[in-house]
This record gives structure tokens, sequence and C-alpha cells, in this order.
């Protein structure tokens, strides 16, 4: 009796339209809100309290996960997001929204240990291309030995000899090919196990395909910028992902290698324990809403920044060679001098 009457309040107070409130939970939940999308239903948990509460259900947050990304249906990536603060919807607002791009600030004693304590890292990427899913794989890294701390940061996806064939034909111009690539969409998301945190360090789409002018083979690049206080450096760095394709004419354009990599404004690939650095500070740093074509104007401008930042290095160093020549003149005039006034001294001193 009482949900018939808050019923019919509800519909005068709301001009003859039936509130949300009045609807069953059970309708709320299975017939709208797995209608929605991941930043919709977010969006919909802020309306009401009842609309939190339902919201808040693991396994809907776990079918927009493994939806979005289905290596996130991996059992290694289910046991990590079990200990996340809100399990998957923690992950989907990890994972989901793009990262603030934070200027660069100094990082004391520079000491990875002090930011990064999981003895290893877990990555699940996707590779999609036109919706359909072309590749999927979760693999795990350790970060504690030696040779890992001071060997360069590099992350292989693909196997020895394996590839992955996708629907792009290698007939046709290399232009065409190269839109046909702009297609494909990759994400590679980072999941810190002992601070039970996540980041997706993929622009999600390509921010340029090039040809290779030797072996003809097309790269594919996904990249996103990142302010850096590690390392001698110290400035922006940019998390690249590259992706190799090649083929035979006539035949399919496969995938043939994808690697993930931390490099700094000299081009350099950062160390395994400098990376590890930067990419603490982006776990735990901001998000905020993606905008179309975001990270591709910021790896433009980071390709600008990089372009002044070796021209005004190389200005420096010019300038310090210049130095150098003028001491090592003004040594070897001052040398000279010497001799020349000790052996007139010497003669007058005989004569």
């Amino acid at each position: 009796m009482s949900s018939c009457s808050t019923t019919t309040i509800m519909a005068e107070d709301d001009g003859g339209r039936t509130a949300i409130t009045a609807v069953h939970p059970d309708i709320i939940q299975t017939l709208i809100l797995t209608k929605l999308d991941g930043p919709t239903l977010m969006s919909a948990s802020f309306a009401s309290l009842q609309l939190q509460n339902l919201c808040s259900d693991d396994e809907l947050w776990r079918k927009f996960c493994n939806s979005s990304w289905p290596s996130t249906s991996d059992p290694l990536i289910k046991n990590a997001v079990a200990a996340f603060p809100s399990g998957h919807r923690s992950l989907f607002s990890d994972s989901f929204p793009s990262l603030i791009h934070n200027e660069p600030k100094p990082i004391a004693g520079n000491n990875s240990k002090q930011y990064f304590q999981s003895p290893e890292l877990i990555s699940a990427v996707d590779i999609h291309f036109e919706g359909n899913l072309l590749y999927s794989k979760v693999l795990t890294n350790e970060t504690e030995s030696g040779w890992f701390m001071s060997s360069p940061f590099r992350i292989e996806l693909l196997g020895h000899k394996e590839i992955v064939p996708t629907p792009v034909k290698f007939d046709g111009e290399d232009g065409n090919r190269k839109l046909e690539l702009q297609k494909m969409k990759l994400s590679w998301i980072l999941i810190d196990p002992s601070r039970n945190r996540a980041v997706n360090v993929s622009s999600l789409n390509p921010v340029s395909v090039q040809r290779h002018w030797l072996t003809g083979e097309l790269k594919v690049r996904y990249s996103t910028v990142m302010g850096s206080g590690a390392g001698a450096g110290a400035g922006f760095v940019q998390c690249g992902i590259v992706v190799t394709c090649e083929g035979k004419e006539g035949g399919e354009l496969h995938v043939r290698d994808v690697s993930m990599q931390i490099e700094d404004m000299d081009g350099k690939v950062l160390c395994g324990k400098d990376s590890l650095v930067i990419l603490q500070e982006v776990i735990e740093g901001g998000r905020k809403k993606r905008k179309e074509n975001e990270e591709k104007e910021n790896y433009e401008n980071f390709l600008e920044l990089k372009k002044k930042w070796k021209e005004n290095k190389q200005k420096k160093e010019k300038k310090l060679d210049m130095m150098c020549m003028a001491s090592g003149i003004t040594i070897l005039i001052s040398f000279w001098s010497l001799i020349v006034f000790g052996s007139r001294s010497n003669g007058s001193y005989f004569s």
C-alpha cells in the first residue's frame, strides 16, 4: 500500500511521469543499468543514494570491464582486482579515463623503492580492429632484480615467432594501408598489485602510422605523454607502444611485434628503476575525461618540445666547446709566452 502511494505521489510531483525511485530495483539493475555505458553508469551512481547502491554491484562492473577489455576476464586479473577498494568499479575508474598531464617535478633521492613496492607488474593488453577483438593477453614482469632495475625498460607482448593476423589487405597504395591501420585500437592496462591501482598507458587510438624506409614495415604508434622528475634529464617523457605490421603482396597484413617502453626528451629508453618511479606517479595521479585527438596533440607537442630540447642542448654544447677551445688557446699562448720570456731572460743573464 505504501509502495503504491509513493508511486502516486512521485508521479504527481513529477508531472505525470514515473520517478526512477518508484521502479523496482531489480528492473533498474537488469533492464536499465546494463544498457548504459561505463561513463554514464558512473554518472548515474551520483544521482541518488538508491542508484549509488545499485551501481556499486561488482558483477555489473565486471561485465563492463570484460566487455571493454576482454583480457580482464583472465583469472590473474580477477585475483588482482578482487583486492581493489571497489573491485571492478575501481579498475574501470582507474583505466577508462585519460591521465592528467602534470608538469615535471623533482623526486627526492630518485629512489624507486620509495614509490614502487610490488615484486611484479601486471599487463592486460587488448587490440581491436573496427570493434572486433584481434588479440588479448595478460603477462607479468618482475620488478625487483638488479637486471631489471639497470636494464632499459621494455615489455614485449608477443612470443617468439608469434604473429597476429589482421583484416587489412596488403594490396593497394601505402596510404590506404595507413588509413586502415588508423582503425586499430590498443589498450594497455598496467596493474600494481601492492597498491591495488591500475592505469591505462595507451592513447587507445594511433598517434602515428609510419612506414620504415628500409624494411617496409608499418609502425603503428600509441603514446601517452607524462611529466617526470626521474633521472638526470628530468622533463616530459612518453610511454610509447609500437605495433609492427608486415605482409606480402596479395596477402594480409599481420602484427609481428608489440612493445612498450618509456623514452625521455633525448629519445633514450629509461631503465627499469626510473620507469618504475614514473609509472608509480601516473598510477597514483589524477584522471580526466578522454577527449578526441587529445593524445595525438600531446604527442605532436612532445615531438616539438623534443626538437627544441635538442636544439638548445646542441647550442649549449657548442658554446661549451667554444669556451673549451678558447681556454685551450689561452693556455697555449700563456705557455709559449713563458717559454719566450724565459729564453730572453736567460739570454740577458749570460750576456
